[in-house]
């Protein structure tokens, strides 16, 4: 059944997101009709939902978007929770690449992240996940992750050493990102980036409000990097 609009006043009225049409509408011209998405819990969509927000993931409302304005538009997500970089590589990228998608959005090293890694490990990991996709010819997005150890949420004997590794772990997947001629969304320095108010109750993952600010930073970055790119 619709979601009717008075159900979804909050999203509605809320300054950092979107609604479905203005999504759509920004994504219209992007060249793609074949997505696959990779990674951990953050693209399989984990998160509690919230009432007057779509119960609806950013790598959903991504897919809903594309799909709006693009007949024969297929997509898989392959992302599982709680996996590490080379377990996403080792049971996604084979299935991804047989899939021969022209855009991939991957959502990788969250997990590294919170056991604690070696950055020149974990850029190679990366590497090994990203680089044949976009040898393929995809082009690779990455998504940054809000910063929970900043967020109020974590104990703070952790919180410290939580934020540098993930201030780290964006760093790494940018510049690995932009050197394969892909794009980061940079949500990991968003606004609200450390507001507890995006939080499920895991105070880990994004909550319905998270997923649905996380897509409007998606669409709006892409939207800006095709006119760039086209010159606009």
């Amino acid at each position: 059944m619709p979601v009717g609009s008075a159900d979804l006043a909050a999203e509605l009225s809320d300054p950092y997101c979107v609604t479905p049409e203005t999504g759509a509408e920004l994504l219209r011209d992007l060249p793609w009709n074949r997505l696959a998405v990779l990674g951990d819990s953050v693209t399989a969509g984990v998160g509690d939902p919230l009432p007057g927000y779509r119960d609806r993931s950013f790598a959903d409302r991504f897919t809903d978007a594309l799909a709006a304005t693009r007949p024969g538009f297929a997509a898989v997500n392959l992302a599982r929770p709680f996996l590490l970089i080379d377990e996403i590589r080792a049971q996604q990228l084979d299935a991804a690449l047989e899939f021969e998608p022209d855009v991939v959005m991957v959502s990788a090293g969250g997990n590294n992240a919170f056991r604690g890694f070696d950055p020149e490990t974990l850029r190679a990991e990366l590497a090994s996940l990203l680089a044949p996709l976009a040898g393929q010819g995809a082009l690779v997005l990455t998504i940054g992750l809000f910063d929970v150890g900043r967020s109020g949420l974590v104990r703070p004997e952790r919180a410290d050493g939580m934020a540098r590794r993930f201030d780290e772990l964006d760093r790494i997947t940018a510049g690995l990102t932009r050197a394969l001629g892909g794009v980061h969304i940079d949500t990991h320095h968003h606004p609200l980036t450390a507001d507890p108010a995006i939080y499920s109750a895991d105070r880990v993952h994004a909550n319905a409000r998270g997923h649905a600010v996380t897509f409007a930073a998606l669409a709006t970055t892409l939207a800006q990097q095709v006119r760039k790119r086209s010159g606009g």
